[in-house]
């Protein structure tokens, strides 16, 4: 081959010339046989320490080239898992999330989640109290402007409607009655304003009685409680099952006096919400 060069680096060490080694020709005056076998002798000895010189002199090269010496073992790591999709509660809130929007108000705020593809939006009647009109932000940051058309304040619910049904993705609802004290939920929403939060817990207990909405002569209601962490911010947003399915409507918090959730947090079930929220749509 041509134009590649002369090879270079310590890698191509050009050994020495080591001189022919003579026939064995007899002649006269030669030594005798065993001088012979001496001489012999001593040849290959010096070409096996010129051997041994030239591989002394390229480990000498490799060591005094800068070259870094050899990485150390990679630590022992999990193998990448095989991308199959989302499973477990990862799916769940995958499922969820779309459905889940931030409520907006000039006073305030909370969280919501649509109900029913014609543009209609589940909320506490506390997040949009003293409001008639709302913006709701999408999962996907879109903003939309809505108006409240009822709410009840006794149970603390109510509906928001959009003008654009085509936006927004509808929950499914599910069976609050189905439900059994340690059942794994998911509570969704926009904590302190961090929309699309996701925190996991579990039915801590059915049928707690609670004082719903922030009116003092509020009556009592039940609830599901829950150690899911809930904050504010997250009133109006759904309690889920891990099927994705809507068990209940967060609305309160029991804190101690620094405020701020300590394991207990209440939904109205969405047995009791979903046909409050029907009366409010159809009227």
């Amino acid at each position: 081959m041509r134009g590649l060069g002369s090879p270079r680096g310590p890698e191509f060490v050009t050994p020495p010339v080591v001189a022919p080694v003579p026939r064995d020709v007899p002649r006269k005056g030669a030594p005798p046989k065993g001088g012979r076998l001496l001489v012999t002798a001593a040849l290959v000895a010096a070409l096996t320490g010129a051997a041994a010189g030239v591989a002394a002199g390229m480990a000498g090269a490799r060591l005094s080239d800068g070259s870094e010496p050899a990485p150390a073992a990679a630590l022992p790591r999990v193998a990448p898992a095989p991308s199959a999709g989302l499973t477990g509660l990862s799916a769940t809130a995958a499922r969820v999330l779309p459905s889940v929007v931030s409520v907006e108000t000039g006073s305030g705020g909370g969280s919501g989640f649509v109900v029913d593809g014609r543009g209609h939006i589940l909320t506490n009647a506390h997040v949009i109290r003293g409001s008639d009109r709302a913006t709701v932000v999408l999962n996907d940051g879109r903003r939309i402007n809505a108006r409240v058309i009822g709410e009840d304040d006794d149970e603390d619910l109510a509906v928001l409607e959009v003008d654009y049904p085509r936006e927004l993705t509808p929950a499914t609802l599910g069976r609050s009655g189905d439900l059994a004290v340690g059942d794994q939920v998911l509570a969704i929403g926009s904590p302190l304003g961090l929309s699309g939060t996701v925190t996991a817990g579990i039915v801590s207990a059915l049928d707690r009685e609670v004082r719903l909405g922030s009116a003092r002569a509020a009556a009592l209601r039940t609830a599901v409680q829950t150690d899911a962490s809930i904050n504010p911010g997250n009133s109006g947003g759904p309690l889920v099952n891990t099927r994705g399915e809507v068990v209940g409507v967060n609305t309160a918090i029991a804190s101690g006096r620094g405020g701020g959730n300590i394991g207990i947090g209440f939904a109205i079930p969405i047995d009791r919400a979903a046909p409050i929220a029907e009366r409010i749509i159809r009227n």
